[in-house]
């Protein structure tokens, strides 16, 4: 049997037999418990009293007028938000310097402990490239690009992806320690064929809360990621009463992400 660990934060580890799995974050079960106490409570039904309700009226004051969905941040890439900083740096200095990855001899990353563990060089299926730093950083710098197609457990074979990922080098740095978790930080270096060696600042994640995505940036995303799988018309239908939510009636939503495609 096989035995695979998933390295997350310190204070967690997943340990599964014959099937390495990820462990994700369950950030979408609020929204779920959200719409669900939306469409109990006409039937009246209710909570329990909460002392944060009761006694930290501060925390309310605001409810309704700011948005906690604007102040999260938003992925770039269909890949670990750890992974996300190594990205753009690989970007950065391949668009900056004009090479390719035939020009790379490897790459290499240092970061914070948290995201050296996720170092999967040899993912074998889509699951463990998307909790990858290596392959990403590889997937970018030879495509220009990381979209879910690239992800497809078509593409982990790849000579030229397989390459590079397996000789990506990751180190810890102190200084992106000291300033995990509040922010993710990651500085690249490319090794040349021809021995040169291109070195990148300090990058944080693209999208962040405090350079959050533009309306069309996400737009673009959803439906990269929504039109193979329902279709054009019907992803642009639930975009649409998503961006109509105001004047609209929730029920309209959940009736078009409960059809069957």
């Amino acid at each position: 049997m096989g035995i695979a660990e998933y390295h997350g934060p310190r204070s967690q580890m997943i340990r599964c037999i014959d099937h390495p799995t990820m462990l994700k974050e369950g950030a979408g079960w609020g929204a779920m418990a959200g719409m669900s106490a939306i469409q109990l409570a006409p039937a009246g039904f209710s909570g329990a009293s909460a002392i944060t309700i009761e006694e930290a009226l501060e925390y309310w004051r605001d409810l309704g007028p700011r948005w906690l969905i604007l102040d999260q941040y938003f992925k770039p890439y269909p890949v670990c938000r750890w992974a996300q900083a190594p990205i753009e740096g690989v970007l950065a200095l391949a668009c900056a310097n004009e090479v390719s990855a035939t020009d790379v001899e490897r790459i290499e990353v240092d970061s914070f402990h948290e995201a050296i563990r996720l170092a999967m060089s040899d993912p074998t299926s889509t699951e463990e490239a998307q909790y990858s730093t290596s392959f990403p950083c590889a997937l970018a710098l030879a495509r220009g690009r990381i979209t879910s197609q690239d992800l497809a457990s078509d593409n982990l074979g790849d000579p030229d992806l397989r390459r590079l990922s397996l000789g990506l080098v990751m180190r810890e740095a102190d200084h992106a320690n000291a300033n995990f978790p509040q922010k993710r930080l990651a500085r690249v270096a490319l090794v040349l064929r021809e021995g040169q060696r291109l070195e990148g600042a300090w990058v944080t994640p693209r999208w962040d809360h405090d350079t959050p995505a533009t309306d069309a940036e996400l737009v673009t995303k959803f439906h990269d990621l929504a039109d193979p799988v329902l279709g054009h018309d019907r992803a642009t239908a639930i975009r649409d009463a998503i961006s109509d939510l105001e004047t609209r009636s929730a029920m309209d939503l959940l009736e078009l992400l409960s059809d069957a495609p």
